[in-house]
């Protein structure tokens, strides 16, 4: 065969093998994971931005270590797309804020979690999509208002569930103490704030900081705790997103 010929075949093989790889392309990280656990953590935010998330993220990625769970860290929403979120078994909101998603990656977020998914959102993820209706019956309610940082006793009403588990009746610590409204039936409550303990509560004798829910086909676990710095060198806070861990990447409760 002459190098005209040759040419001639080589030319379309090669463009057809590049279609194909182009269908199969996905952004960096987010790669088959070939039966190790993986979690997308994501930070975005268009709203109020927490100054500690650089500690959070560090924090967290560090603890999915710990636990030989391979972590991807990003702002970048175009991971939502089904061919990225395939690649992982939990999506971690680490004090997002704000309108996030558009419409296109909404869609593909919702498919993610029917097939199966897992949600974990930390502190202002409750401060998230409030034009979104099917995040906030994820997430299990929306952030109304705070008072300042302050101590406060936290009611541990399950110690059955991994992220409670080791947790006192009566956990007394200081944070960023949200309040909220459209609280969903259909959480599982972990903990409740005791609105005697501090000033400012809004939500009165039901006034859930942590919970859990399996929904629309996945499972979704939400803690109020995060704000500040200090909090990611909590031992007991550490080990309560480490439980939460366990459950949304497919320990069930």
């Amino acid at each position: 065969m002459n190098r005209n010929r040759f040419e001639y075949y080589l030319t379309p093989l090669l463009i057809g093998i590049f279609f194909v790889l182009s269908l199969s392309y996905h952004p960096a990280g987010a790669q088959d994971r070939g039966g190790e656990e993986s979690v997308l953590l994501f930070t975005k935010t268009e709203g109020f931005r927490h100054a500690s998330i650089p500690t959070g993220v560090e924090t967290v990625l560090r603890l999915t270590d710990q636990e030989g769970i391979r972590a991807y860290h990003t702002e970048d929403a175009e991971y939502f797309h089904p061919d990225s979120l395939q690649a992982y078994d939990a999506v971690i909101f680490l004090n997002t804020t704000g309108d996030i998603l558009d419409t296109a990656q909404q869609e593909a977020f919702e498919q993610y979690i029917r097939r199966g998914g897992g949600f974990l959102g930390i502190h202002s993820a409750a401060d998230t999509e409030y034009e979104w209706p099917w995040y906030g019956s994820m997430v299990g309610a929306y952030f109304t208002s705070h008072p300042q940082i302050q101590e406060a006793t936290i009611e541990v009403l399950d110690r059955s569930h991994a992220a409670t588990s080791f947790l006192p009746e009566k956990w007394v610590r200081t944070d960023e103490w949200y309040n909220y409204k459209n609280i969903s039936s259909k959480i599982k409550v972990l903990m409740e704030l005791d609105e005697s303990s501090y000033e400012g509560g809004e939500n009165g004798d039901f006034h859930p900081i942590a919970w859990y829910h399996n929904f629309d086909g996945g499972r979704a676990f939400y803690t109020g705790l995060g704000h500040t710095d200090e909090a990611y060198s909590e031992p007991l806070f550490l080990d309560h997103l480490r439980g939460a861990l366990q459950y949304v990447i497919g320990a069930k409760q």
